[in-house]
C-alpha cells in the first residue's frame, strides 16, 4: 500500500512569508483536497495546509477569494471529529483570528453555527488564549441579536428549531467564557448583555407558567428529556451570577430589572432544569455579596412572605431584625449544594 507523500515544492512555501493567494496551485489544490471524499487525502492536505499557515496567511484567508478555504477546513472537522490536523488548523489559526471568525460565521448555515459554537465552547474549557477579546465581544452581539429565536421552543411543533439551538449553544459559550477570569472582565463591561440576558430569562420563564411546554417546571422524576431547551433557563441564571460575580454595578443592575424575584422563583427542583436550584444559590451569593440593597431586598421579600424562607436557609441565609431593620446574613450552614 503506498502511502501519499507530501511534495516537497509545497511544504517550502512555509518558509516564506508569502501571501496566501500567491501559493497559486496549492490554494486551488486545498480546495479540492479539503473535499475531497477520501479521509487519507483530506488529512495530508490538512497536514500541509497547516505547515503552510501563519498569522498573516490566516487573515487573507477572510478574504472572498479564499474563504472558501477556512470553510472546507470547517466542514472537514465536522466530517472527521477525530482528525488531528484540521483540529490544530482550527484551534491554532483560524479561532484565533477574530476577522476570520467573523466572516466564516456569516456564511454558516444555522446548523453549522451551532457545531462551530460547540467547538468554541469545547476549547475554552481546554485553552485560555484560543477565543480574543474581540472574538467574545462578536459572540456577545450574536447573542443579543437572536436571544429571542429561543421562544419558539416553547410550542412543540418547533423543538428541533436550528436559530433556537444557535441561541442555546451561544449561552453555553458565554457561560464557560465568563467562568473564566480570562474573559470575565471584559463580559462583565459588554454593554446591555446582563439586561439582555435576565430579560431572556423573565420571557422564558412567563413562557412556562403561560402553558406546558419546555419551560414549565416539571417534578416528575422521569428520565431526563433529550429536548435541545433542557437546561437553558439554568444557564442563563448561571450566566446572570457570573456577571454579577464581585461587580457591584452589574448586581444592582439586576435589582433595578427586578432579577432577585425572578432568580428567587428559580430555586426549585425542575426536571427540564437541572442544578437550576444550585445555580440559583450561587447567583444569589453574588448578588449579595459585599451589597446591602439587595440583602435588604431579599430580607423584606423573606417578611412578606415573597421569598421561601427554607430557600434562604438551603443558601445558607436568614433574615433578622436589627434596629428596626431586616438584615440578611449568614446562617453560618454550608448551602445545600
Amino acid at each position: 500500500k503506498i502511502t501519499p507523500k507530501v511534495p516537497s515544492n509545497i511544504l517550502r512555501f512555509s518558509k516564506y512569508p508569502a501571501p496566501f493567494e500567491e501559493l497559486g496551485a496549492l490554494h486551488i489544490g486545498c480546495w479540492n483536497c479539503l473535499n475531497h471524499q477520501d479521509e487519507k487525502t483530506v488529512a495530508y492536505c490538512c497536514m500541509v495546509l497547516f505547515t503552510c499557515l501563519n498569522p498573516e496567511r490566516t487573515r487573507e484567508l477572510q478574504e472572498e477569494s479564499n474563504l472558501n478555504v477556512a470553510l472546507a477546513v470547517l466542514q472537514a472537522s465536522r466530517k472527521y471529529p477525530e482528525s488531528e490536523w484540521t483540529f490544530l488548523i482550527v484551534t491554532n489559526h483560524l479561532l484565533k483570528c477574530p476577522e476570520l471568525v467573523k466572516a466564516m460565521y456569516a456564511k454558516l448555515s444555522n446548523q453549522e453555527r451551532a457545531s462551530f459554537l460547540e467547538l468554541i465552547q469545547s476549547e475554552i474549557g481546554e485553552n485560555n488564549t484560543v477565543i480574543s477579546a474581540e472574538t467574545a465581544k462578536f459572540l456577545v452581539n450574536c447573542f443579543k441579536e437572536k436571544c429571542q429565536a429561543v421562544l419558539i421552543l416553547a410550542f412543540a411543533a418547533n423543538d428541533d428549531d436550528e436559530e433556537a439551538l444557535v441561541t442555546i449553544r451561544l449561552v453555553d459559550v458565554l457561560c464557560e467564557m465568563t467562568s473564566n477570569s480570562g474573559h470575565l472582565e471584559c463580559l462583565q463591561a459588554c454593554p446591555d448583555l446582563l439586561e439582555v440576558t435576565v430579560k431572556t430569562l423573565q420571557l422564558t420563564h412567563l413562557a412556562g407558567k403561560q402553558s406546558t411546554n419546555i419551560f414549565t417546571v416539571t417534578h416528575s422524576g422521569q428520565e431526563q428529556s433529550c429536548h435541545p431547551a433542557v437546561g437553558f433557563k439554568s444557564h442563563l441564571i448561571r450566566l446572570i451570577g457570573n456577571l454579577c460575580y464581585k461587580n457591584k454595578a452589574n448586581q444592582d443592575k439586576v435589582y433595578d430589572l427586578d432579577g432577585i424575584p425572578l432568580i428567587l422563583d428559580n430555586c426549585s427542583i425542575d426536571d427540564n432544569n437541572p442544578f437550576v436550584s444550585q445555580w440559583a444559590v450561587y447567583t444569589i451569593r453574588n448578588l449579595t455579596e459585599q451589597n446591602e440593597r439587595n440583602q435588604e431586598l431579599i430580607a423584606r421579600m423573606e417578611q412578606q412572605g415573597l421569598a421561601d424562607n427554607s430557600v434562604l436557609e438551603k443558601m445558607g441565609l436568614k433574615v433578622e431584625k436589627r434596629d428596626q431593620k431586616l438584615i440578611l446574613r449568614s446562617s453560618g450552614k454550608t448551602p445545600h449544594l
